[in-house]
């Protein structure tokens, strides 16, 4: 699977996740302060990675800023993205299933490597859910 990545530092965890991704077998395409010429600043990252997925040149994304919170709004703004800032692997799990969540917003401060595993493992396991209920939900977003 092609995962768009962007990160405003390098930090452990923003090389972990590609690092990660690469060992899972994932191509990461790499934006912001994990790409060469970029622009690191988290908005224009951040929305480089969303275009990504938005345009389908990768399948899912992961943004990663201090918090995780500017990464995941700014990756909202790009239509037809569902960022999701998860900080466990059960809301990673739940953002894949209930919310079709196709971008995973990281926090760089408070991500530890267990739990970015953990993470990791949860969103790239869980599929979206099959219910009438979620699928609508899901599209409805696309008409707000």
């Amino acid at each position: 699977m092609r995962i768009a990545v962007a990160s405003d530092e390098r930090t452990g965890v923003a090389d972990a996740v590609v690092e990660e991704l690469r060992r899972r077998g994932h191509e990461p395409l790499l934006h912001g302060a994990l790409a060469e010429g970029e622009r690191d600043d988290w908005a224009w990252a951040s929305e480089a990675a969303a275009r990504d997925v938005a345009e389908g040149r990768a399948d899912q994304g992961i943004v990663c800023c201090w918090t995780g919170t500017g990464a995941s709004i700014a990756a909202n703004k790009v239509e037809g993205i569902r960022a999701a800032l998860c900080g466990d692997a059960e809301t990673a799990r739940g953002a894949r299933k209930w919310n079709d969540a196709n971008v995973l917003a990281l926090s760089l401060r408070g991500t530890s490597g267990a739990v970015l595993g953990e993470i990791l493992d949860a969103w790239l396991d869980a599929e979206p859910s099959r219910d009438e209920t979620d699928a609508a939900n899901v599209r409805h977003l696309d008409e707000i």
